[in-house]
């Protein structure tokens, strides 16, 4: 075999193998830029046979969905100004106090004030209610004032009228304000339905029935 012959079999050999390496390097370089553009997809991803990728991302609804749980609990912290107050004392610093009082609240804030001043805020309402249930009754007077001044009722009433009031005092703020909860009916009285009361101190052997004892008085129906 000539020299030449030699030399062309052996380079048609070279490029035969040169072929072979280019082909299987383009064939692997593929598969990586297949799998490294199929990382970052967010939604499953199906291969042309119909299985679906290994890698698969949350979607974003599972994010979101706390939010609507925290939407439906939202009611629990509802800052409703009408909300039911938790104690007779926070729905009393609740009140806002009037600039002026017309007749028949500031009679019944004065009888809670003279009947009841430092004792507690249950034996207040429970006075104020006392005078409310008198007024509704059709057995006394038909309003508060009248209820208030009905001769022999109050030992604080003096000549149709009653003292003066320290208007600047808590006391007095607190009387204003457990009339205006009596009068809205807004808290319930340990006695409720009470027409009548005394001091404790005294033994006037009614025989009505007796409802409650709070404080320095005794209510009845």
């Amino acid at each position: 075999m000539s020299f030449r012959l030699k030399a062309a079999i052996a380079a048609a050999f070279a490029l035969s193998a040169a072929a072979a390496v280019t082909a299987s390097d383009m064939s692997i370089a593929g598969e990586s830029i297949a799998t490294t553009t199929s990382l970052p997809q967010t939604f499953p991803q199906t291969s042309p046979t119909g299985a679906q990728s290994a890698v698969i991302f949350a979607a974003p609804r599972e994010i979101t969905q706390p939010l609507a749980s925290a939407d439906k609990a939202d009611p629990e912290f509802s800052t409703d100004s009408d909300a039911q107050a938790t104690s007779l004392a926070a729905l009393v610093d609740a009140q806002g106090a009037p600039e002026e009082l017309d007749g028949d609240m500031h009679c019944l804030a004065g009888a809670v004030y003279f009947e009841s001043k430092g004792e507690s805020l249950e034996g207040q309402l429970a006075v104020a209610r006392v005078i409310i249930n008198r007024a509704k009754s059709g057995r006394f007077a038909d309003s508060l004032c009248g209820v208030v001044y009905q001769p022999s009722q109050f030992s604080f009433v003096r000549g149709h009228s009653m003292p003066a009031v320290r208007a600047d005092s808590r006391s007095w703020r607190e009387a204003v304000a457990i009339a205006q909860i009596a009068m809205n009916d807004s808290w319930d009285s340990r006695a409720e339905g009470a027409l009548f009361f005394h001091a404790r101190r005294v033994s006037p052997g009614w025989g009505k029935a007796k409802l409650a004892m709070i404080d320095n008085h005794i209510f009845y129906r």
